[in-house]
């Protein structure tokens, strides 16, 4: 293998994992949080393994008494109240990954670089990889075997270039790297699988919530695993946690579908592309996401999950994560290769991204507001009830034995008689009470208009923000509430949305940044 450039090469004398006299250290759990990267923990005072030896190369293999092996990033403590010298510490996913107990022996040796190394320099270079070179990056990549630095080297390089047939690849690599789910078998028996995915970009567009349930009662299989959210203000998952359980396991998600024909559930807790979720820790904070690569993370879950219809919802605007019509048609044909190669069947909706949808943003907000729609609430937003219709409405059109136009109707039908209601009650019933229970946050304030006027623009993206400084989504109770929308007019020192908080400083840096630039523009 040819050394790593920029990395001197180091000659470490460390046990070898096969010698069954190597030494041993007591495995702890660090109860720290590294957001999908595995971590190590040994003391400096450590004398079974020198701590100098991963001064240059600090990946390391762990092993278990019961032979399972994890690859971990090294860290040394150098405070002895934290980690004494006889223990080697694990951070909470890397604990979870290794499936040992607390307390066991374990033994470790420094990590060898991965072969597949040279295959991402090749794509620096410019060059297009082989399926096969790309399966083997995702396979190193899933099994933690890369730094944060070589999986960024990997992503900058495939954001400059990515032919659609590398884009297949990198999709099919992802999803095969982590559980795939089968449900043309007991106890489901389903031919077909429905499914639903919007790109993201618009606060409170949290259609899934009511779409599962439509779709469900209908008859059709359903199955929506879904993220927490990284950049926005609440994800389906976050949002659906403050009506009902979502870290549900595989077996028991089969049993819901089974029985209920959906569910919303959190879909880390499946295992399913996991070297997805390594490389969005990476992408989210560099701001990298293109077309290509959205494409291949979004495609391998839905494929690993077994869905064989799905439908993408593409919001457009000025402010949303996609702004133009081109750029959004790319997308639809990238989506449609892509997925045919797949054996998924994807359909397109292009929809309006040029505002904030619904009334609440932040978990417990939109959790209101998607009961509302589905209680057929007079007062529930009108824009998120249409919005979630017209994708039910897409859906249902996959079914061969509906007649061409009658999905929207039967959407609406199935809605306004109370079957999606039914239909929800059930999934929340069958996945269980939710773990958090969370009321809506004490601090808030009303921003209001400085100028009177016609509302003529909601950044959504500045929205989004003031929602997350106010503590969204890790404070479930935190969000705003839209209380004016595009086209209403307004007067000065009328309240255009209400920010609410649970913690004093959130509170203070939403509300200041609001007063800074409250997101609207009104002529």
């Amino acid at each position: 293998m040819r050394h790593l450039e920029g990395v001197p090469r180091v000659n470490v004398q460390t046990a070898d994992l096969s010698s069954p006299s190597s030494p041993t250290l007591t495995l702890r759990r660090v109860g720290l949080q590294t957001y999908g990267e595995y971590v190590a923990f040994l003391s400096s005072a450590c004398s079974a393994y020198k701590p100098e030896s991963f001064a240059n190369i600090n990946k390391i293999e762990v092993r278990g008494p019961a032979g399972r092996t994890i690859v971990a990033t090294i860290n040394i403590v150098e405070n002895g109240d934290l980690l004494d010298p006889f223990s080697l510490g694990l951070s909470s996913n890397a604990f979870h990954a290794l499936k040992e107990p607390e307390g066991s022996q374990v033994m470790m040796n420094l990590a060898r670089p991965p072969h597949s190394l040279d295959f991402v320099r090749q794509k620096i270079r410019g060059e297009v990889l082989r399926s096969s070179e790309i399966s083997e990056i995702i396979g190193d990549i899933a099994a933690h075997r890369y730094s944060k630095a070589e999986i960024t080297a990997f992503l900058v390089a495939s954001a400059a270039f990515l032919t659609s047939d590398e884009v297949l690849a990198l999709t099919k690599a992802m999803a095969n790297a982590g559980t795939r789910i089968s449900w043309n078998r007991p106890p489901c028996n389903f031919q077909v699988v429905m499914d639903k995915h919007c790109v993201g970009g618009i606060p409170g567009n949290r259609t899934s919530m009511i779409v599962v349930p439509i779709v469900a009662a209908c008859g059709l299989p359903i199955p929506k695993t879904s993220s927490r959210a990284i950049t926005s203000a609440a994800g389906t998952a976050d949002t659906m946690e403050m009506l009902a359980n979502v870290d549900v396991d595989l077996a028991r998600m089969q049993d819901i579908v089974g029985a209920h024909k959906g569910c919303l559930v959190w879909g880390g807790h499946v295992n399913l592309s996991p070297a997805d979720d390594v490389l969005i820790s990476v992408e989210r904070p560099l701001g990298i996401d293109t077309p290509e690569q959205m494409v291949a993370s979004i495609l391998s879950k839905k494929a690993a999950a077994g869905s064989t219809h799905l439908l993408i919802d593409i919001p457009i605007g000025p402010t949303a994560k996609v702004r133009s019509a081109r750029e959004a048609a790319r997308l639809r044909k990238l989506f449609q290769f892509v997925g045919h190669a797949m054996g998924i069947d994807v359909d397109v909706m292009m929809t309006d991204g040029t505002q904030p949808i619904g009334s609440g943003i932040g978990p417990v907000l939109e959790a209101r507001d998607v009961m509302a729609i589905l209680r057929n609430d007079p007062a529930a937003p009108r824009d998120l009830r249409e919005r979630a219709l017209q994708l039910a409405g897409a859906i249902l059109e996959f079914d061969p034995a509906l007649k061409g136009g009658d999905g929207l109707p039967l959407a609406r039908k199935t809605l306004e008689n109370g079957d999606a209601l039914k239909a929800m009650l059930n999934i929340m019933h069958a996945q269980g009470p939710s773990p958090c229970p969370t009321p809506l946050g004490s601090h808030h304030k009303e921003i209001c208009a400085v100028a009177g006027g016609i509302i003529r623009a909601i950044d959504c993206e500045r929205i989004g923000r003031i929602a997350r400084l106010a503590g969204a989504p890790v404070s479930k109770g935190a969000g705003i509430d839209l209380l004016k929308k595009v086209g209403d007019s307004v007067k000065a020192g009328e309240p255009l949305y209400r920010i609410h908080a649970a913690v004093d400083t959130d509170f203070m840096f939403a509300t200041e940044m609001a007063h800074d630039a409250p997101g609207y523009e009104i002529r």
